[in-house]
């Protein structure tokens, strides 16, 4: 299986963004898939600009625009996430992947479990939930040969989430992301790999990179594939592009059979304190 990442530096533009991404499922159509980071159509800190240039799930222009170039390129895409409108009466909008099959139609949906509501230093905070819905669906979906448990960025602090999709028959586990710099340089090989070996699964995460235009966030890229082992076998650094790898779906079994660690789990009680 030939897997392409796409590492974005997406704006406040969802037609620039929309832009780059169609010149990348191009240079992605050897591969089975190509996967996206979070916020593919809009990375922006203003929820004003966002209220004016996102909108619904239902009658999505830029997911529309996506579709039609995957069935033309035969070409499986998983939307990393889309900052989406929603319905929510606080006006919140929702953070979802979409998977996207090689006929364009719409394989599985899911909207980010976890929010980041953090405070990293006395300059840069996020409150996430501030602005956006949080999900309450794990999902599993049936992707070009192989099951793929679907996740987004923070979610990959809690590896209970990855141990639910593996036991339920993930073999890739899906982490599309904007990690922040100093959570990158500090945690995001050392999470990815754990979760990877957690479960012997494949994990595959695209990400943002750069500063981005309009609300100059910086984002860490280094997309990462990293084996059931452990060991990562793609790392795109932190220029923008297209980068791919080959996933040997064999390898979730021979690792589960080294390590059966999925079949291990004991119940015992709370800790009483």
């Amino acid at each position: 299986m030939k897997v392409a990442l796409a590492q974005m530096t997406s704006g406040e533009d969802p037609d620039q963004n929309l832009a780059w991404l169609l010149d990348a499922m191009d240079q992605a159509q050897d591969a089975d898939i190509l996967f996206t980071p979070e916020v593919t159509n809009c990375v922006s800190v203003s929820r004003s600009t966002q209220a004016r240039v996102l909108e619904h799930f239902e009658a999505n222009g830029f997911i529309a625009a996506v579709a039609r170039k995957a069935e033309a390129l035969g070409l499986w895409v998983h939307l990393g996430s889309l900052a989406l409108k929603s319905d929510d009466p606080g006006g919140r909008f929702v953070n979802r992947s979409v998977l996207l099959n090689d006929a364009g139609s719409v394989v599985s949906t899911y909207d980010k479990i976890h929010m980041f509501d953090v405070q990293l230093s006395d300059t840069e905070s996020y409150h996430e939930s501030a602005g956006f819905r949080a999900g309450g669906q794990a999902v599993l979906a049936r992707g070009p040969g192989c099951q793929m448990g679907q996740s987004i960025c923070y979610d990959v602090r809690f590896p209970h989430l990855y141990r639910c999709l593996a036991k339920a028959g993930a073999q890739v586990l899906c982490v599309p992301s904007a990690f922040s710099v100093p959570t990158g340089q500090a945690h995001w090989h050392v999470l990815l790999r754990a979760r990877a070996i957690e479960t012997g699964c494949y994990v595959v995460a695209a990400a943002q990179t750069g500063t981005h235009p309009g609300s100059q966030r910086k984002t860490f890229g280094h997309s990462l594939v990293v084996d059931p082992w452990g060991a990562v076998i793609l790392d795109a650094g932190t220029e923008p592009g297209v980068y791919s790898a080959e996933l040997d779906i064999c390898a979730v079994e021979t690792a589960r059979r080294r390590v059966p660690s999925l079949r291990h789990d004991i119940p015992f009680a709370d800790p009483n304190f």
